[in-house]
């Protein structure tokens, strides 16, 4: 397999953008990556993409330019973007094409995500108890969480402070005001014991990434960012996911503990040696428990390491540094891509306020979505 490159990313903002379709947002940010490295749309030689609720991702050769391209559409839930990239960064490793698309986007309702059981291979009694309801279901998953580990509900608001304050130096984030401890922690309550202030919200946004081969990067004179390894892992016996009925007396793995594992071996380095990481944040919790299962820390140590600010943009790992999905919102198709645009963003040292001081050598992504499954990105510079 030979080694891939991203060679340009474009983002389109992420929120409520009135007037725009998803589609409309996917082919803003196309148009960026490509000026972003000087190419043609006509020099895109395939393409994978996908979103989950604004159309098929493949109808935007429409706007972009009838080429005859294999467009691929892909949708794997939240991990719709990270598999689109993986897809992408396969189809150059193998040597079939030398330049390649990974895009996502999409446009939600405003309000919860709320899927109906039968799609999902659930019954109905699932959906009649509130299940569905995905707040409700990471809200359950956390409580038991805090209390195996000693949780507090204080290091629950530590992460969503630091999601509004990263998303105030970020011009992709859709909320970008601070907002203290305080605030956070005496918000109404969504679901016990998470407020209004530490869940993201479903949202808009696109983004996309032109990955190449290194013989493609030599003759563009690109500025390149490799893709060290990528890893896409669904459940195994004993996990507890979101949409899952029912939990195992003895437990299982999780995941994004197997994509993590994976995706480290396949680069042949350890946590230890990640400058930066985007962990997914539905929620505060799920930042706090995908810290554990990515192997940055273990169960508990949360605790400290938000207490001591070890994942401040100034800490030992910095996490999220662009508000992630609570800062920026949660655009289902896209989601995954931010996280990776935002790496890129990094390892260029193009972060601005936010960037990561001492120019990170190494970059950590991981997008987890229903029914339980993980796609984790390494990159380095």
């Amino acid at each position: 397999m030979r080694d891939v490159y991203i060679i340009g990313a474009g983002i389109h903002p992420f929120g409520r953008t009135e007037g725009r379709s998803g589609r409309d947002q996917g082919v803003f940010a196309v148009r960026q990556a490509l000026a972003d490295t000087g190419l043609d749309w006509a020099d895109i030689e395939c393409a994978y993409g996908g979103s989950s609720a604004a159309g098929s991702a493949d109808i935007m050769v429409n706007e972009l330019g009838l080429t005859g391209l294999p467009f691929i559409n892909v949708a794997n839930g939240c991990a719709t973007g990270g598999s689109a990239l993986a897809a992408a960064r396969n189809a150059v490793a193998a040597g079939e094409y030398d330049i390649a698309l990974a895009v996502g986007f999409d446009k939600h309702e405003r309000g919860a995500f709320n899927a109906k059981p039968k799609e999902w291979g659930l019954p109905g009694w699932y959906g009649q108890t509130g299940m569905m309801l995905t707040t409700q279901f990471f809200a359950l998953k956390l409580q038991r969480y805090m209390q195996l580990h000693g949780i507090s509900r204080e290091t629950l608001g530590r992460v969503a402070e630091k999601s509004f304050r990263n998303g105030e130096k970020t011009d992709h984030a859709w909320r970008r005001s601070p907002i203290d401890l305080e605030t956070i922690l005496h918000a109404p309550v969504v679901n016990d014991p998470l407020t209004k202030y530490m869940f993201c919200s479903p949202a808009e946004g696109g983004v996309a990434l032109i990955v190449a081969s290194e013989k493609k990067v030599r003759a563009l004179g690109a500025d390149a960012v490799k893709i060290a390894s990528i890893a896409v892992r669904t459940r195994p016996p004993g996990s507890f996911e979101v949409f899952a009925p029912s939990i195992s007396v003895e437990r299982g793995g999780a995941p994004t503990t197997l994509a993590s594992q994976g995706a480290f071996e396949t680069a042949g380095i350890g946590p230890e040696d990640i400058d930066v990481a985007q962990l997914q944040d539905t929620e505060s919790g799920a930042e706090i428990m995908h810290m554990a299962e990515n192997g940055f820390c273990a169960d508990g140590e949360q605790e400290a390491w938000l207490a001591e600010g070890r994942t401040e943009i100034d800490g030992v790992l910095p996490v999220n540094t662009d508000g992630g999905c609570i800062a920026c919102g949660e655009p289902i198709g896209a989601s995954g891509l931010r996280q990776v645009y935002e790496n890129v963003v990094q390892l260029c040292g193009r972060g601005g306020e936010r960037q990561v001081p001492n120019m990170p050598k190494t970059a950590y992504s991981h997008v987890y979505g229903a029914p339980g499954l993980s796609a984790v990105a390494i990159l380095e510079r």
